[in-house]
């Protein structure tokens, strides 16, 4: 577990508003691990594809990086994450899938039930 005290260390390194702004929601509303997360070198972001997100069991989705573009997705979910390829976009569009930021994500449901966080 981290403290709120080692995330506000790990957020003065953070340049991108929106990714600190993220975080001081997160960990306003106590979600701590998805603040570590988020908190971590960029580097540590995870990169996932359409197809793996194909695989996965749960329709509420958030994924603590970039949404890209490879394979294609049958089913509609409901996804959250930081970023999401052009490609990405449009076919998550085309399969009617709610797609938002991780920060819209925490404003409309505070404590992330029944999301699975990647």
């Amino acid at each position: 577990m981290i403290s709120k005290t080692q995330i506000d260390k790990r957020l003065q390194k953070k340049r991108n508003a929106s990714i600190v702004e993220t975080i001081q929601l997160a960990k306003k509303n106590d979600l701590l691990d998805l603040a570590k997360k988020l908190s971590a070198p960029s580097s540590q972001y995870v990169k996932i594809n359409l197809d793996k997100l194909n695989e996965i069991k749960g329709d509420k989705i958030l994924v603590v990086g970039k949404i890209l573009g490879q394979g294609d997705i049958n089913r509609k979910i409901s996804i959250s994450a930081l970023g999401f390829s052009e490609q990405a976009l449009e076919k998550l569009k085309k399969a009617g899938c709610d797609v938002k930021t991780i920060k819209q994500e925490i404003e409309l449901n505070k404590k992330l039930q029944g999301v699975e966080i990647l």
